[in-house]
């Protein structure tokens, strides 16, 4: 199977994902949850249910920052999994040209 991930050590994979567990504990995370929305496919459901999905995928070169993180439904996160936003957009389309 072909690798997505760039270069990446496993030092830099732990600071990415120190840096997520941080984002998840700020104000800022919890207003974007408090909202109740996913970013992907607009359900409404309670902040609690969402999860956080990096538009562009850490092991795909993307950062835990503010501007690369989405609450998103456990649902559309894991249908998601490492693809990039160029990507997704492909599969979804896809997937409404399926009968």
């Amino acid at each position: 199977m072909k690798s997505y991930a760039y270069d990446l050590d496993e030092r830099d994979l732990k600071q990415e994902r120190q840096k997520a567990r941080e984002l998840r504990h700020s104000q800022w995370w919890k207003r974007r949850c408090a909202k109740g929305r996913c970013h992907y496919c607009g359900s409404r459901m309670p902040a609690a249910e969402l999860t956080m999905d990096h538009i562009v995928p850490v092991a795909r070169g993307g950062k835990s920052t503010k501007g690369n993180v989405v609450p998103a439904c456990k649902s559309c996160n894991n249908k998601k999994k490492q693809l990039l936003p160029m990507e997704w957009d492909a599969y979804l389309q896809m997937c409404q040209n399926v009968p």
